[in-house]
């Protein structure tokens, strides 16, 4: 389908609104990580991580991945099939500039009533101007044309990863990110607000303060605090207090156990521990358990080749009860300054 036959949604709020990421999928999306400037030696380390990901999350649902031309399929295939990849898979060549879905890609809403599928399509900036993004900020609207979805066009520069949503109407965030100026310099956090609302359906907005260190994107959500149902989260804290993220961290799960849902609710917070500071030639990476993805039946968890991975595991294992939860080592992934979540972009069933 042509993108330019896809009708524009109607920018309602009671019609739209953005599913919990555990409500269940039409399928998952990756770009698939070809940058060397953002993998100068770790590509192939990476792309195995990710097919270890693709293989465990294709046994639950459809698996759709972006790939840049003919030869790159033909590439991915190879690296899909040596790691037992055997279905559940499409490859299109939607040409990137990195391979963080998360942040370029649609992020889609459903119909409150019908529940059919549009696509809300943002401004892509690359976190404030940081790296090249001509072809990234294409994607997202392409992924709409395949998936059939009509495009509500967001109107300011937003990120996915900014972002984490318990389906029911409240939105996490965070001040440095959407607030900064290298994002939407002209418009207040009353104007971001109000778009949100009105494009993700959403009538609660939580936000918390800084990210962790490392992280170029100016402190996005999911490396911090993530819904596990309509009324829990689960944030990271660090027992280090020499460490940088120490009281960052503190101050927002103190921030969490003061927020109040729609109503009046407070809201159930768990933690999970941090790994030790991952650093790779010279430079602190943003290494988080938060950063993991809910697909169908199967949660897929950044771990790190630390004593902590398997605490980290056990929590999500408690949490999400009645899905499997599959570690995947992501030590070279987040070289990258991302991990598993910011690779992913769910669509809604």
């Amino acid at each position: 389908m042509p993108l330019s036959s896809l009708p524009e949604a109607p920018l309602d709020p009671s019609r739209y609104r953005m599913p919990a990421e555990w409500e269940r999928h039409r399928a998952t999306w990756f770009s698939w990580p070809h940058n060397a400037d953002t993998w100068p030696h770790e590509l192939p380390a990476v792309e195995a991580a990710l097919a270890f990901a693709v293989k465990a999350l294709a046994r639950h649902e459809p698996v759709h991945i972006g790939v840049l031309d003919g030869a790159h399929r033909q590439h991915v295939a190879r690296v899909l099939d040596g790691a037992g990849v055997r279905g559940g898979v499409v490859l299109h060549e939607v040409p990137t500039d990195d391979a963080w879905a998360r942040d370029h890609g649609a992020i889609f809403v459903k119909h409150r009533d019908t529940g059919s599928l549009a696509a809300t399509v943002w401004g892509f900036n690359a976190w404030g101007g940081k790296y090249p993004h001509v072809d990234d900020a294409r994607a997202g609207r392409t992924m709409a044309a395949l998936f059939g979805a009509p495009v509500i066009d967001g109107g300011m520069v937003f990120e996915g990863g900014s972002i984490d949503v318990n389906g029911a109407g409240a939105l996490l965030t965070t001040r440095a990110c959407l607030l900064n100026p290298n994002r939407n310099p002209g418009l207040s956090q009353a104007d971001i607000e109000a778009r949100i609302r009105t494009h993700l359906g959403v009538d609660t907005i939580l936000w918390l303060g800084e990210g962790i260190a490392g992280d170029d994107t100016d402190g996005h959500v999911d490396d911090l605090t993530r819904f596990v149902s309509e009324d829990t989260v689960v944030t990271i804290v660090s027992d280090d207090v020499g460490d940088v993220d120490f009281d960052p961290l503190r101050e927002n799960l103190e921030a969490l156990r003061t927020m109040r849902l729609a109503g009046g609710r407070a809201l159930r917070v768990e933690t999970l521990p941090v790994p030790a500071p991952v650093v790779t030639r010279g430079e602190r990476l943003p290494a988080s358990y938060a950063n993991f993805y809910v697909g169908n039946g199967v949660v897929l968890l950044p771990v790190f080749d630390d004593p902590n991975d398997r605490a980290a595991e056990a929590t999500l294992a408690r949490l999400f009860p009645s899905r499997e939860v599959v570690p995947v080592p992501c030590r070279d992934v987040v070289w990258g300054q991302g991990a598993l979540h910011c690779l992913t972009q769910q669509v809604p069933a």
